[in-house]
């Protein structure tokens, strides 16, 4: 009786690792970095007053292509008076990447929405720049806008951080 129980047990657990694997080995996901963007800039227009600018964003590389899906999550205020509230979903897809000193530049031209509304901006490049150090392999990010996307997020980086990495 003994040996029919573990018998049936040792079964049981040979398929279930048998059945289980390649599902395991199929759903791997390619790299994925994730993180939030939290700043303060004064755009152009300096007469409205200065932005506070959060959010969260995500990079994804697309297979062995090289390439890299990046998509931020922008929530704006004006951060003297809270007044202007709004927001923007910005992506590269399928965005280039390169190497550079401590980390990795992603770049491309924009697609860029304005509260879940038409595209505002868009085809402005945009160069995303995740770094890190020798503890930290990667840490840190930033935005940073040209063409016409400057007058609205100004032409300095917005600042964030790397949260989660797999």
């Amino acid at each position: 009786m003994r040996n029919s129980i573990l018998v049936r047990v040792v079964f049981t657990v040979a398929l279930a690792v048998t059945l289980v694997s390649p599902a395991l080995a199929q759903s791997s996901s390619p790299f994925k970095i994730e993180g939030t963007v939290s700043d303060y800039t004064d755009a152009l227009n300096t007469t409205a007053g200065p932005w506070n600018i959060t959010g969260n964003w995500s990079a994804e590389l697309r297979g062995r292509s090289g390439h890299v899906d990046f998509i931020v999550s922008l929530a704006m205020v004006r951060s003297t008076t809270g007044a202007a509230s709004h927001t923007h979903h910005v992506a590269l897809l399928d965005a280039t990447v390169t190497r550079i000193a401590n980390g990795y530049r992603i770049s491309g031209d924009a697609v860029i929405t304005t509260s879940g509304g038409l595209a505002a901006f868009s085809g402005s490049p945009l160069t995303v720049d995740i770094t890190g150090g020798g503890a930290v392999e990667f840490s840190n990010v930033r935005l940073t806008f040209g063409g016409a996307a400057i007058g609205h997020f100004g032409d300095q980086p917005i600042e964030g951080v790397v949260t989660l990495q797999r």
